[in-house]
């Protein structure tokens, strides 16, 4: 039995922190909100992130995040992209050096523009690294329901004791060495998922999906490329496997963003009163701007990022979105 902290009481942390726990590892999750360390403690669930989801009996919630943190074998982190340099940062005092830390979060630091490999490297330089991705929707790896994801781990012999350690009967922990394309594929396919959704929002058609899908795996491997992944990563989990889940289903959250706003609604009217984080929202902007300095072309990217940011009006956006659809 290993001590695993998971950091981050959000949906995907606490569908984790489910994985180890049936992994038979002790867990310590620390989260923000006192509300959700209350309702772990002492209901055994997550109603703000994960209502009506029962927890695996000997999850234990914190607050405090040097108890989570401290004496891990290694750390799963799944806080919002754009605080993964905080929460980085004040792990450094506590964490040992050569603590293995797993990052579970997809997106693109807006600021810095790095991935969140590159911040975690940035913030705990005595670290190993790994990055979790693929088709992993919360709730039901927090039913158990089964699933496969990619692990990426500069060092193979870590990534697969971390793949071993993680993985159960209903869990699959696939190992590469590919940091970079793993990282992309779950950046890339939030900010496709809001263009799909914004296609099914203006009943455009699943022809119309599909092709939009395809292109934007394209364009995830076209950046992926620029910025040094490795092209196989994209056949698999990472790359089309969390691309068909995410930008195809209404469970995302980025797909439903999207067909909020091909309904017509506006972008503040879809995030009102909403506690998940829809990294794709973040994610548009950041790409177009690296892949601008990569010399990349990310057309769908541009026009998602126009739409939420730039005041581009929808039907221009959709215009956009399918104006290579002829060939």
């Amino acid at each position: 039995m290993a001590k695993i902290g998971v950091i981050g009481g959000g949906a995907f942390g606490t569908a984790m922190a489910c994985v180890v726990r049936r992994s038979a590892h002790e867990v310590v999750i620390w989260a923000r909100e006192p509300e959700v360390v209350e309702d772990i403690n002492a209901r055994g669930e997550n109603a703000h992130f994960l209502a009506g989801v029962r927890l695996p009996e000997g999850i234990r919630a914190t607050r405090d995040m040097d108890e989570a943190a401290a004496g891990a074998d290694f750390l799963l982190l799944a806080p919002p992209a754009q605080h993964m340099r905080e929460i980085a940062a004040r792990l450094r005092e506590v964490l040992a050096r050569g603590t293995p830390v797993v990052s579970c979060s997809k997106g693109l630091e807006q600021g810095s523009l790095a991935l969140m490999p590159e911040v975690l490297a940035e913030e705990l330089p005595g670290s190993r690294i790994a990055v979790l991705s693929g088709p992993s929707f919360a709730r039901e790896i927090a039913l158990d329901l089964p699933c496969g994801v990619a692990l990426a781990c500069a060092n193979a012999a870590l990534g697969r004791r971390l793949a071993e350690a993680i993985a159960n009967p209903r869990f699959g922990v696939h190992p590469n060495a590919d940091l970079v394309g793993t990282a992309i594929g779950g950046l890339m396919k939030n900010v496709v998922a809001i263009a799909s959704g914004v296609l099914a929002g203006r009943k455009l058609g699943e022809n119309a999906r599909a092709t939009l899908v395809t292109m934007g795996l394209a364009e995830a491997i076209r950046f992926g490329l620029a910025k040094g992944a490795r092209r196989k990563t994209f056949d698999g989990l990472a790359g089309i496997g969390d691309m068909m889940l995410t930008a195809n289903s209404m469970q995302s959250r980025n797909t439903s963003l999207g067909f909020a706003l091909g309904e017509g609604k506006t972008l503040a009217e879809v995030l009102a009163g909403r506690k998940q984080v829809f990294e794709g929202a973040f994610s548009a902007q950041a790409v177009v701007r690296l892949a601008r300095r990569l010399e990349v072309a990310v057309p769908i990217s541009h026009a998602i990022d126009d739409l939420l940011n730039h005041g581009a009006g929808l039907e221009p956006a959709v215009a956009r979105l399918t104006s290579a659809f002829g060939g």
